[in-house]
């Protein structure tokens, strides 16, 4: 079955032997680092997906459309290698972008309970789904990092992936805590 979606087909075949374009011209295989790197953020836009499917909370589910969008450009810039004239068309990732998770995070956390244990990823539907989602976005960073050991990339990529993360651990800890479902605290006790 071929699927249309205008007049674009989309598959291409391009990719059959294993390798993929990259924006702005040049092949690469599908293992490369920055192929792995844009991936993993695909990844974390699309388990954000999930979670924005799973809350009830319009406020999170809002914060966490900005952030998807948000996640597309760092894609966009980071399947751009430096130096080829396409990245003129890849937005910048701004500073503010992190500036504002961290208002987001303030405002939040000033609404939960102190922390003093760590916390399991459980609780409710939708902070179960952050919880996930703030993995996928940790694993994205390491890969970023490790493309930015081979290749330059922009700083302000791993400060708001880095944010970011941090970021969907409060949230997943606010939804549980409007959803009136208790945070479930490690016990290093337990496996003993």
């Amino acid at each position: 079955m071929v699927i249309r979606t205008s007049a674009v087909k989309i598959y291409t075949k391009s990719g059959d032997g294993g390798e993929t374009g990259l924006f702005g011209g040049g092949r690469v295989r599908k293992s490369d680092a920055r192929v792995e790197a844009y991936g993993e953020v695909d990844e974390a836009c699309a388990a954000l997906g999930v979670a924005r499917a799973a809350l009830g909370d319009p406020e999170l589910a809002a914060e966490l459309a900005r952030v998807q969008d948000e996640l597309f450009c760092v894609g966009a810039e980071l399947a751009s290698p430096h130096g080829v004239p396409a990245r003129a068309a890849v937005p910048r990732i701004e500073p503010r972008w992190a500036e504002r998770l961290e208002r987001a995070m303030d405002r939040w956390d000033a609404e939960l309970p102190a922390l003093h244990a760590f916390v399991l990823p459980a609780g409710a539907p939708g902070a179960a789904a952050l919880h996930l989602a703030r993995t996928v976005c940790r694993r994205a960073e390491r890969r970023v990092v490790a493309l930015a050991a081979q290749a330059e990339v922009d700083p302000a990529v791993l400060v708001y992936l880095n944010r970011l993360s941090d970021l969907l651990f409060v949230a997943a800890r606010l939804a549980n805590h409007r959803a009136g479902q208790a945070e479930t605290h490690w016990d290093p006790k337990a496996g003993r």
